[in-house]
């Protein structure tokens, strides 16, 4: 058992590891992945410089969704149509495998880009970090958990561009109803409901009360917890349909 354990790692190791070649460390992903958060920080922080701190886990957690699935939600279906994946398929690796290592790759790169990002403001601003192991456990599983979100948007679609749009149609909702501009307490009653029901409310929740701030949905634990859910529904959502499609 131990043995097979070992064998599926390597084999999600290694399928990563060829992603993160092939496409995540490339130039324009770089900058999607960094760009595109940072226009909306320095829009902001010109407006109202003095409350750029309190943004601060909004913008990083950003950064990692948009860094994590800047690729990763088109990555299996390109290989779908190029076939790539079929070949994948033809070595004894498991579904669930092949899955795990594109969200392993993906993560790797958000995480990659976020503290690139991260150490860029620590250059410029005064950042403090109150509890570091809560930070890094929260980018950590914030990684997985919009990598996940990504490999199910890559196999619900049988087109790269129906997979852009899907992922624009996750995306930008949760920019501007998860608590990154607005606290989710301000929020009208009528779309506070669907905050609850996105990954980047929680994972801006935990990051921000890694940086000493009070959370505004849940405790910092249970705002993972929830992360972990979404990180299990979404890979197995992401196995059964790529299983039904492949076969």
């Amino acid at each position: 058992m131990r043995i097979e354990t070992v064998n599926v790692a390597r084999a999600a190791y290694y399928i990563a590891l060829k992603d993160m070649k092939a496409y995540y460390f490339k130039p324009p992903n770089i900058s999607w992945g960094i760009l595109f958060p940072l226009a909306f920080l320095l829009a902001f922080y010109v407006r109202n410089p003095g409350d750029f701190s309190g943004m601060l886990a909004g913008f990083l957690a950003l950064c990692l969704l948009f860094a994590t699935t800047s690729m990763e939600a088109i990555t299996i279906t390109f290989e779908r149509m190029t076939g790539a994946l079929e070949r994948l398929m033809l070595y004894p690796v498991s579904t669930l495998t092949v899955i795990s290592g594109k969200i392993a790759g993906g993560a790797f790169f958000g995480i990659t880009v976020t503290a690139a990002l991260f150490f860029g403001l620590f250059l410029f601003f005064e950042v403090k970090v109150s509890s570091p192991v809560l930070f890094f456990v929260s980018v950590i599983i914030s990684s997985i958990a919009f990598a996940a979100l990504g490999a199910f948007v890559s196999v619900s679609v049988r087109q790269v561009f129906e997979a852009q749009t899907l992922a624009n149609l996750f995306r930008f909702p949760m920019i501007f109803l998860s608590g990154v501009f607005i606290p989710i307490h301000d929020l009208p009653s009528s779309v506070r409901p669907v905050a609850y029901l996105m990954p980047l409310t929680y994972s801006i929740d935990s990051i921000r009360a890694s940086l000493g701030y009070r959370p505004d949905v849940l405790p910092p634990a249970a705002s993972l917890v929830v992360l972990l859910f979404f990180i299990i529904i979404l890979l197995g959502s992401s196995v059964c349909i790529l299983k039904r499609r492949m076969s």
